[in-house]
């Protein structure tokens, strides 16, 4: 069982912050800032494309309103919503969530650095992706 296997079964304590039949939202151990609140659903889904999407709908009910809720009541005029797929983009459990990370004006935070396309590269990869889905 995965360690937010435990938390939804109460074998493992966690700051809870919303609760219903389906979906989860706790405090994160190690928050990238005070409030950073992580979204799983109660069943075990191990990645994004493992969940039926009305799972899914319902779960993004969950964190939209755990992102108001960060921004209503933290210090926070904004807030990333991340979720990692797989151990290559530092999924670290194996188990969905989602990341809600509240933000202010001048919290140094980088989540990311972006780069540019070499010449001929974005048309090179939109040839691959634009495939009947």
């Amino acid at each position: 069982m995965c360690i937010f296997c435990k938390i939804v079964n109460q074998a493992i304590p966690a700051f809870r912050v919303f609760e219903d039949d389906k979906t989860l939202a706790f405090l994160d151990i190690n928050p990238m800032a005070p409030g950073h609140t992580l979204v799983i659903p109660k069943v075990h889904y191990q990645n994004l494309e493992a969940i039926p999407e009305a799972e899914l709908f319902r779960m993004m009910s969950t964190v939209k309103k755990i992102a108001k809720l960060l921004k209503d009541k933290l210090p926070a005029t904004g807030y990333n919503i991340l979720e990692n797929n797989d151990p290559v983009s530092g999924q670290d459990i194996p188990h969905l969530h989602f990341h809600i990370i509240p933000r202010s004006e001048n919290d140094n935070l980088k989540l990311w650095s972006p780069g540019r396309y070499a010449l001929g590269a974005a048309e090179e990869i939109l040839k691959k992706l634009k495939t009947e889905i």
